[in-house]
C-alpha cells in the first residue's frame, strides 16, 4: 500500500489538506472536550489510517507530506531528511535488499506533486522520541491556531 500510496502523492495531499482544514475549523469544540481526552482515540484513527496508507510508525511528529507521502521513519536507520548513501543502483536499501529505500519513494512522490512544490528539500526537525505514539494530527492542529507546545 506503501507504494500506491507514493504514486497517488498529489491527490492524497489535496484530501490531507481538506481533513486538516475541518479540524482546525473544529479546535474550538476540540479545545472544549479538550486535547488530552481526544489523544487516545484520535491516535487510534490515525494510527489505523496512516498505518494502512504509509505504514506509518507513529512517531507523533508525522512528515510524510513533506516526504512525497513515504514515511521515512520507515528506514532501518531512522534517516529523517534522506537517504544514507548506501541506496543501491536498483534504488533498494542497503541495510535490506528486498524493500525499496523510503527516500527513493519519497523522491518519487515529491515529483507527483504540484511541479513548483518539493517539500521535500526543506530540512525537518530531529525526531522526539517522547512524542512517539501521540497524535501528530491532534498537534498539528494546535501549531496551526498557536495553541501548542511539544509536550504531549
Amino acid at each position: 500500500m506503501r507504494s500506491w500510496s507514493v504514486r497517488h502523492a498529489r491527490g492524497l495531499t489535496t484530501i490531507y489538506a481538506g481533513v486538516e482544514a475541518i479540524l482546525v475549523k473544529l479546535h474550538p469544540l476540540l479545545r472544549r472536550i479538550g486535547y488530552a481526552r481526544l489523544e487516545k482515540p484520535v491516535f487510534a484513527v490515525e494510527k489505523l489510517a496512516k498505518g494502512f496508507l504509509f505504514d506509518s510508525q507513529s512517531c507523533g511528529q508525522c512528515v510524510v507530506g513533506s516526504t512525497g507521502l513515504s514515511c521515512p521513519m520507515n528506514c532501518p536507520k531512522k534517516l529523517r531528511n534522506g537517504p544514507c548513501g548506501g541506496v543501491r543502483m536498483n534504488g533498494k536499501c542497503e541495510i535490506y535488499a528486498d524493500i525499496d529505500c523510503v527516500w527513493v519513494l519519497a523522491w518519487e512522490g515529491n515529483k507527483r506533486l504540484k511541479s513548483s512544490e518539493y517539500p521535500i528539500q526543506f530540512v525537518q526537525p530531529a525526531i522526539d522520541n517522547r512524542l512517539a505514539g501521540s497524535s501528530a494530527w491532534l498537534r498539528e492542529v494546535r501549531s496551526k491556531v498557536g495553541s501548542v507546545s511539544n509536550e504531549i
